[in-house]
């Protein structure tokens, strides 16, 4: 088009030019709808499993780690539930009669101790290199789902807003996980390390019974997850990491608790392997899931469009072509995923474990500078 032409040569170039844009905008139209398709079918296929994980139902999960013993008590225990009555800490009733079950208000000391738990978790973590963060609690639908989530499903445990894309997160594995969504990272910059505070909400349907009561399972609760972007070579390693914080967090807190290497029927969709930490609940009778350690590989960069280019092992060639990316191909990070702190279930196990025959309850040590250096809950004087 910019030499010379004849007339109608050029009217059958602008033609062709009108043409082959229309069937641009056509192809386009397709590949966003066949995307979509692509998306839904890989929704359907999990990742692959690490070689050692168990093969089999929950039940086949092996313990790797056990810390600390069941604390014997010389007088009659009672669950969270009792306690927190006595203790005026928090009220089921009202928060039925405002919002539904398996809704709470925390009163009096207990807000103290969901502030401490979040504010001493996040500083710990800190302290390994994490870089605190807090995050949306509304994200987009495609977002869930490219993290592994099915917002969509028959029995989903996500709430999604009426009318929009939009759900409520039920982790903020979800909002981390988006942060560096479409991006190429920096080799230098990996491993990403962030540590992040979030309210979560789940419709957790199909659960019921006794074994749900109370704080145990419900609707909205506040939570510090971990979140790493690494090198697909240093996932492992980062995974034992991961669970060796949460181990070191829950030791110094003097809980009682068990580590499992899930088995492959407890896996989610998105999770090579998965550690979960099991602690006793004496009140409950029972040990209780308190927080798992994920590595998902490239299930969700993949997803997510989140690579990064590696550090060539030489130096480029004198002739190499100028603005040629260095480096090679750009790979897919991998990411993964630990619980620092679930708020309601670390006070189920507080005020569980560390009751008193006066019916208070004494206090963690690390926790007491996080509450004003208040050491024991006592009951209300009537």
């Amino acid at each position: 088009m910019k030499g010379k032409l004849d007339p109608s040569v050029r009217q059958a170039l602008v033609e062709e030019g009108k043409n082959l844009k229309e069937t641009l905008i056509g192809l386009e139209e397709d590949l966003v709808e066949l995307t979509d398709k692509l998306q839904l079918e890989a929704q359907s296929i999990p990742n692959a499993t690490h070689p050692d994980v168990p093969v089999g139902s929950e039940e086949s999960s092996v313990v790797r780690k056990e810390v600390g013993s069941q604390r014997s008590f010389n007088f009659t225990i009672k669950d969270h539930l009792q306690l927190g009555k006595e203790l005026d800490l928090f009220d089921f009733d009202a928060a039925a009669e405002v919002s539904g079950s398996k809704f709470y208000y925390l009163k009096n000391e207990a807000v103290l101790l969901e502030m401490a738990l979040i504010n001493w978790a996040i500083s710990e973590v800190s302290k390994k290199g994490f870089t605190p963060l807090i995050t949306p609690e509304i994200v987009r639908s495609s977002v869930v789902e490219k993290c592994g989530f099915q917002p969509r499903a028959q029995n989903t445990q996500v709430y999604s807003i009426e009318n929009s894309d939009q759900c409520l997160i039920g982790t903020a594995e979800i909002p981390v996980g988006g942060i560096h969504m479409d991006s190429i990272l920096l080799d230098s910059a990996l491993p990403l390390k962030y540590v992040a505070y979030s309210h979560c909400f789940r419709t957790e349907a199909g659960a019921a019974g006794a074994a749900t009561r109370g704080l145990y399972r419900v609707h909205q609760f506040s939570k510090v997850e971990m979140f790493i972007f690494c090198r697909p070579e240093e996932s492992d390693k980062w995974h034992e990491e991961l669970i060796t914080i949460e181990e070191d967090l829950y030791a110094s807190l003097g809980l009682h608790f068990k580590t499992l290497d899930m088995a492959t029927g407890d896996l989610g969709a998105p999770a090579y392997r998965k550690f979960d930490i099991e602690a006793w609940m004496p009140g409950l009778e029972r040990y209780g899931e308190i927080s798992s350690a994920s590595n998902c590989t490239d299930y969700q960069s993949r997803r997510l469009g989140i690579r990064y280019r590696p550090t060539p092992s030489e130096p480029p060639p004198a002739n190499a072509k100028k603005g040629k990316a260095a480096g090679g191909p750009t790979q897919f990070v991998h990411t993964l995923n630990a619980t620092a702190v679930a708020v309601p279930r670390l006070i189920v196990c507080i005020l569980e474990n560390f009751q008193q025959d006066d019916g208070s309850i004494v206090i963690p040590e690390p926790l007491r500078p996080f509450m004003g250096g208040l050491e024991v809950l006592s009951p209300k004087s009537k």
